[in-house]
């Protein structure tokens, strides 16, 4: 149990049936009145953000996420397969649960499968990946005055905005939380 007074940035708790990671907090000591605590929740099962208030007194239950290294194994149309490497156990989950999560991964990668209690409820692929370009336009020189950038197409079917001089071919490093180019691998 973790009380209200005691919460810090990024410590997951269970409140209502739910799992919520505190995004920011504030303890507050008003001139009259007890005090209370400011916080910021995000639900880690959707992601909405709410704001509420508590007495510092309050207990909540930590609430223990399991991040688990698994293998991308492949996309039958509507699942998406993944296998533990040390066990060789296979689960496979909806395409509604993984979303966009997978677009910057080929098959036979490693991802971090993430659960609360036997539950998975979502899919967080490695921070930076290398893919090659499969289809772009060719840079015409004399365009590179501003740093323009020009939409690219990667073997996974993701496109990309990357510099005019990135041609068809080459291999690129993406940063797959913000979908940008990094640089040539």
């Amino acid at each position: 149990m973790i009380s209200a007074g005691d919460f810090r940035n990024g410590i997951t708790i269970e409140m209502d049936n739910n799992v919520y990671q505190i995004v920011e907090f504030q303890h507050v000591k008003p001139g009259k009145g007890a005090a209370f605590v400011r916080t910021k929740l995000k639900d880690v099962k959707n992601g909405g953000v709410v704001e509420k208030t508590f007495r510092p007194t309050e207990k909540f239950p930590q609430a223990r996420i399991e991040r688990k290294d698994m293998t991308y194994l492949y996309n039958d149309g509507e699942l998406y397969c993944f296998m533990d490497p040390d066990t060789y156990e296979q689960i496979s989950l909806s395409s509604s649960l993984i979303g966009d999560a997978l677009k910057f991964v080929k098959e036979n990668e490693q991802c971090k499968v993430v659960s609360h209690n036997g539950s998975v409820f979502a899919i967080e692929p490695p921070l930076f990946v290398e893919l090659e370009v499969t289809d772009t336009e060719p840079g015409f020189k004399g365009d590179t005055a501003t740093g323009a950038t020009k939409p690219a197409v990667v073997e996974t079917g993701a496109t990309v905005y990357v510099p005019l001089f990135v041609s068809q071919g080459d291999k690129i490093k993406i940063d797959t939380r913000t979908g940008e180019y990094l640089s040539r691998a």
